[in-house]
């Protein structure tokens, strides 16, 4: 099973209030659902989801529902449920705030009063229309799927409304509404009230933040002595030069020793340098000493090449 239908199932496990169903089924229905003259047909591949969608249809509008289940053979058996409603059909689509006067309206969102009923519309979206990347897996990704650029920009303001930041991409023939920010994606699952998942997502999160700065610490690290062994081994070569032409007796005692322990450490850092000038010697010393050295022997072979 995978996290997003993990994910979806909990959904289902949480009963709402009768405008939060209604709210719900106004976007399961315009998103979902087939609709002719005759009737209205949900189908789900999710016998809880599609419990919830039956069970809502009964207490928001009291009416008789068929239920068909189907046996799909494509790569492996499963089954599919399928609600038909043949009764009340125009007042459930006016009800829901999809038709008027027999024709489809734009969903404008007017209807959907206060936050909870806004909250309700999007998880009904995303039972329609959405999923979610396993945080595990691959990267962290939430998406509701459109038919319309219309329907996607609606979703895309409505999140807006509710202090997500999402972003619209047309692929195919259809339009998809997304969400990359881990820490919204948490905040969508927190709304949505799936606890488990909840705890599994923040779970996998601090796993991989916590390996992702040990990989740029590590990465750091590495940048960071190979720059010291990079900045020795050309101290190294300047210090030769220095004995080539007679002219480390013009350094002071405290230079002479710096140049002596960079020839015996190359690949030392400066901090590293100064420990250990410091533990086997008498000269008690710090990185920004070890730099001083180091630009007083610069100076004098500069001065000596000027000539």
């Amino acid at each position: 099973m995978t996290f997003s239908t993990r994910l979806k199932e909990e959904i289902t496990e949480y009963n709402s209030n009768l405008i939060e169903k209604r709210a719900e089924l106004s976007a399961i229905v315009r998103y979902d659902a087939k609709i002719t003259k005759e009737k209205i047909t949900i189908t789900s591949e999710n016998a809880k989801i599609a419990r919830r969608i039956y069970t809502y249809l009964k207490e928001v509008f009291g009416i008789s529902i068929k239920i068909i289940i189907r046996n799909q053979k494509r790569f492996r058996i499963k089954q599919i449920y399928i609600l038909e409603i043949k009764e009340k059909i125009n007042y459930i689509l006016e009800s829901l705030y999809i038709y008027s006067n027999g024709k489809k309206i734009k969903a404008n969102g007017n209807y959907l009063e206060d936050y909870e009923e806004q909250i309700a519309y999007i998880k009904g979206t995303f039972l329609a229309t959405g999923s979610v990347n396993d945080p595990s897996t691959s990267g962290y990704h939430l998406e509701f799927v459109f038919p319309s650029k219309t329907d996607a920009d609606f979703i895309k303001k409505l999140l807006k409304n509710i202090k997500f930041d999402s972003k619209i991409l047309k692929r195919n023939n259809r339009y998809m509404v997304y969400i990359k920010s881990a820490e919204e994606i948490s905040d969508m699952i927190k709304l949505f009230q799936a606890v488990q998942s909840l705890f599994y997502f923040e779970d996998i999160r601090i796993y991989r933040d916590h390996k992702n700065m040990v990989n740029r610490l590590n990465n750091c690290e590495i940048a960071n002595q190979e720059k010291s062994t990079t900045t020795g081994m050309k101290q190294v070569k300047d210090i030769q030069f220095l004995k080539e032409n007679d002219l480390l007796d013009l350094l002071d005692e405290h230079t002479k020793i710096v140049l002596e322990y960079r020839s015996k450490y190359p690949e030392s850092s400066y901090a590293e340098l100064a420990e250990i000038i410091s533990l086997e010697t008498d000269y008690k010393i710090g990185k920004s000493g070890i730099n001083h050295h180091f630009i007083k022997m610069k100076k004098l072979i500069d001065t000596y090449k000027a000539k």
